[in-house]
């Protein structure tokens, strides 16, 4: 099984993107990052088989989410 990789993170004009890794466009973008983690979750989940990796303002990767759960290579609590 091979996880679709995407990446929510700051644009530099206070905006977030979705982008899919290796994408040319951004598959959404929003205007916080509160209502971005929200959308991009409930995409993903749709989505299935998917590695939503969120960054931070300083563009390193904060938190990353798998979905489905049954998804996740690493078998590891959290």
């Amino acid at each position: 099984m091979t996880l679709k990789n995407y990446h929510l993170v700051p644009d530099g004009s206070g905006k977030w993107k979705l982008e899919q890794e290796h994408a040319e466009r951004a598959s959404k973008v929003f205007d916080n990052k509160e209502e971005a983690v929200k959308q991009s979750v409930a995409f993903a989940k749709a989505q299935g088989d998917v590695s939503l990796k969120i960054h931070g303002q300083d563009g390193k990767i904060q938190e990353e989410r798998t979905y489905p759960r049954s998804a996740d290579p690493r078998r590891s609590p959290g």
